[in-house]
């Protein structure tokens, strides 16, 4: 997998997707992902699909899995305790 697909698709995920499926084909990663799951999952759960990704190339024991997964857990719960301790103070302000 290319090193910039995995750096970028950590901050933008469906961007990068539509990038390397536009203008770079050939480095867009193999994958046996049915074409109904790739469009299904690029829109509503990107960073899943780019688990799914890095998992069938490189496998789960991969820096950047980890990584990936870490992240994806962080934008899922809503971030770190700092992000959580700015919205709630936000929100006692409103």
């Amino acid at each position: 997998m290319d090193f910039y697909f995995l750096l970028f698709s950590l901050f933008f995920p469906r961007i990068v997707m539509v990038v390397y499926l536009l203008m770079y084909p050939q480095l867009f990663p193999a994958n046996s992902v049915p074409q109904w799951a790739d469009l299904l999952l690029g829109v509503f759960a990107p960073r899943v699909l780019i688990l799914i990704y890095i998992y069938q190339n490189m496998g789960y024991e991969n820096i950047w899995f980890a990584v990936h997964l870490l992240v994806m857990i962080f934008a899922y719960l809503g971030g770190t305790r700092e992000t959580k301790r700015r919205r709630r103070s936000r929100d006692r302000v409103d």
